[in-house]
């Protein structure tokens, strides 16, 4: 078995990487130690306040063990500013400042079994039990999954959430206070009037990250690099709207700190095991994916247990977390430098495969971006068989120095997403070649054009057949006006029977021209023309996001829909007069205009101003004007924290079911905007429950517990301030 050794920079690490650290000679450490300490700095802030790393996980693993066996091995070389001294990184400066009552510490990592084993041999050194194999009944341990998020404390007091923070560099970290509120699994009241200190994971499900990259990558943005970094990065937002939109959430795992009634001491949880039982009776979120009383054996197999089976979580996990499990043992055995000496992470191996990239081809988007995807010889990874990844643009190309014909290194980011890491170079032939964007749109042979900075290649005919399927689709999909039943194949045939070539055509569609699609029977042409009809009122953030306009995905659409509704108010003007007014004035607006909306900057402005700007948009404008659509202005948003009362202030509103006039992020927006909380479980605490067809547990439970239940009508009177 490899012995880990526990150094003083706190973090284990093999035997075997201190010899070789100890045989570079002090010199030949120091000036390597010299090499890699900005590379980690550098990774530290990229990853942690940034949310933007450029290494994986497990290269920042290597470089870190690397650092720490030479700090091992050469004591006199560790310095207080090491970054095996930190946790985290510094605040950033944007949010306020929140120190920790007791350091929010990082944990060693170990990464296979022998590992894991030696961790078992220093606790039971430290506790003066027995080495293994022999037997320590008192000996008992608590395996919980390792969430890949970002690190928050909690503060609730006499049951009321009043302060949240991030981990920051351990001892100080940045109040988010505003941005947790939205967070719906967190309750803003617990289920007694407790003063409690908690400590949790907050997280993007693998869904909500393979959404967001998917709008973006639609909007011609930038795409995320794991739900991680864009869970991290969606938490630290200066406007908790943007928090709101992206649907994280959380599992809690340390009870901090624990009072009754807010004054009166609780006796002290004697285990771990015990404090996630409290977190859950007061209604925080905990894990069930987890197991205790388990003797090292037993953390072995819970580990062998979820090595797979990881795979099919709705999130992302990188390992499993293993604590002494009780509370007297873990204060004998105390911490070092930066991390506790009875808790370690056990880190599952990336799992990547190596396959042939046999060809790059470019695919036209509905923004016109010419995007290569990867065509590779078909390889089984994280549970499913992919021949296909996007490679994002020509510079992500020329970065990894992916040629067609190399052999490369294969995984899927957050366990989603398909990507390839690099290119394997030494296994090169000299047959491959280097991808070119083609000089003209593959689809109908428009010369391509090139954004500043040449970082975009696109297509400039907006009616390239591949651009104007895509748009179609995306106007009448859940992100836009959400026109159920008209699906892909549904919409081919629309096309190529020339029976829609605007988008207002879908609003002239009669039940005849329905019913002559293929497979088409009266009775589901009248479906879906009622469906239609329903979408003739959509909230005008999701009419702006249905459009498609270049860089501007869900949440920009909402910030412009905002700032419209401000620039030319609606109060006393007909819904359709109102809409045509909007679709007049839009392409008279300058991009240092569209620089006034929050969150928009000089790119994005300039970006939305030529596309209100064209005749063709104007066009479109006009054309749904004509066919009748109406675009409803957004509610007044209320501030939170500022004193003003909205319709729903003071009011937990859940949504169940499907609405014929919103689809369930529209509804939550309304409802935060009139003040209220959007709330995704029924409790005594919940105000409303609105009720669409289909409305199923939640509805059930509103009944039991005396909830009022609205239909769609008396939703939309109370956020207007009427009686429901």
């Amino acid at each position: 078995m490899t012995e880990s050794i526990e150094p003083a920079v706190g973090l284990p690490v093999a035997s075997e990487a201190v010899e070789a650290a100890r045989a570079l000679g002090e010199d030949g450490a120091r000036h390597r130690r010299d090499e890699l300490v900005p590379i980690v700095r550098r990774a530290n802030e990229l990853y942690y306040v940034a949310d933007a790393p450029e290494l994986s996980d497990a290269e920042y693993d290597k470089l870190m063990r690397e650092l720490v066996a030479i700090e091992t091995a050469f004591p006199a070389l560790v310095t207080p500013d090491s970054p095996t001294q930190r946790v985290g990184a510094a605040p950033s400066g944007t949010f306020g400042e929140v120190v920790h009552g007791r350091p929010m510490l990082s944990l060693g990592n170990v990464f296979d079994e022998d590992e894991l084993r030696a961790f078992d041999q220093r606790v039971r050194r430290g506790l003066g039990l027995p080495p293994a194999p022999a037997p320590a009944p008192d000996l008992r341990y608590v395996a919980e999954l390792k969430i890949d998020g970002l690190a928050i404390s909690l503060r609730y007091e006499r049951g009321r959430f009043v302060q949240g923070a991030t981990r920051g560099d351990g001892t100080t970290g940045e109040d988010v206070t505003a941005n947790l509120r939205t967070i719906s699994v967190l309750p803003d009241r617990l289920r007694e009037p407790a003063t409690v200190e908690v400590r949790g994971e907050i997280f993007m499900p693998k869904a909500e990250f393979a959404r967001i990259n998917a709008e973006r990558e639609e909007a011609g943005l930038q795409t995320y690099a794991n739900p991680r970094n864009s869970g991290a990065g969606s938490l630290r937002q200066l406007d908790p709207r943007v928090t709101a939109a992206r649907r994280l959430s959380s599992w809690c795992y340390q009870l901090v700190e624990d009072a009754a009634g807010g004054s009166e001491a609780r006796p002290v949880v004697a285990s771990q095991s015990e404090a996630l039982a409290r977190l859950a009776t007061l209604g925080l979120p905990v894990n069930p994916d987890r197991a205790e009383g388990l003797d090292i054996d037993g953390v072995c197999r819970f580990l062998e247990e979820w090595r797979e089976k990881r795979h099919e979580l709705p999130y992302e996990t990188d390992g499993v977390v293993v604590k002494v499990d009780r509370v007297d043992q873990q204060e004998r055995l105390g911490m070092v430098a930066r991390a506790p000496r009875w808790a370690i992470a056990y880190k599952f191996p990336p799992e990547q495969v190596e396959t042939v990239l046999e060809d790059i081809v470019p695919y036209v988007g509905r923004t016109g971006t010419l995007t290569p995807v990867a065509h590779m010889r078909p390889a089984k990874v994280a549970g499913s068989t992919v021949a296909r990844a996007t490679l994002h643009s020509l510079d992500e190309v020329r970065r990894k120095d992916l040629r067609i014909g190399d052999w490369v290194v294969l995984q899927k980011a957050g366990d989603v997403i398909p990507e390839v890491v690099r290119s394997l170079p030494e296994r090169r032939t000299g047959g491959e070649r280097e991808f070119e964007m083609p000089a003209t749109c593959p689809v109908c042979g428009t010369p391509v054009v090139r954004d500043e900075g040449a970082v975009r290649v696109y297509c400039p005919n907006p009616a390239c057949p591949a651009r104007l399927a895509q748009e179609f689709a995306h106007f009448a999909g859940r992100g836009g006006m959400d026109i159920e039943g008209a699906g892909w194949a549904v919409l081919e045939q629309l096309l190529a029977r020339g029976l829609v070539k605007t988008r207002g055509d879908f609003y002239r569609l009669s039940v005849d021209d329905l019913a002559s699609l293929d497979r088409f029977a009266l009775k589901s042409a009248e479906n879906l023309k009622r469906s239609i009809e329903r979408s003739h009122r959509r909230p005008l953030a999701r009419v702006l996001n249905s459009l498609g306009i270049p860089q501007v995905g869900e949440q920009t659409a909402i910030d412009l829909a905002g700032w419209i509704a401000e620039r030319w108010p609606a109060e006393g003007m007909d819904p359709g007069e109102w809409t045509a007014l909007v679709a007049r004035s839009l392409p008279t607006v300058t991009p240092e205009e569209f620089q006034e909306v929050p969150g928009i900057g000089a790119v994005v402005a300039g970006s939305i101003a030529r596309y209100f700007g064209t005749p063709e948009t104007a066009a479109v404008l006009a054309d749904l004007v004509d066919a009748g659509v109406v675009a409803e202005p957004p509610a007044r948003r209320v501030a939170p924290g500022s004193g003003a009362t909205g319709p729903l202030a003071g009011k937990t509103v859940v949504v169940t079911g499907t609405l014929a006039g919103y689809d369930r992020p529209a509804a939550e927006e309304a409802i935060r905007a009139a003040g209220g909380r959007a709330a995704g479980s029924v409790s005594r605490s919940t105000s409303y429950v609105v009720a669409g067809e289909n409305a199923g547990s939640k509805l059930a439970k509103a009944a039991e517990l005396g909830v009022p239940v609205l239909d769609e009508e008396a939703f939309r009177r109370l956020l207007a301030g009427e009686a429901p």
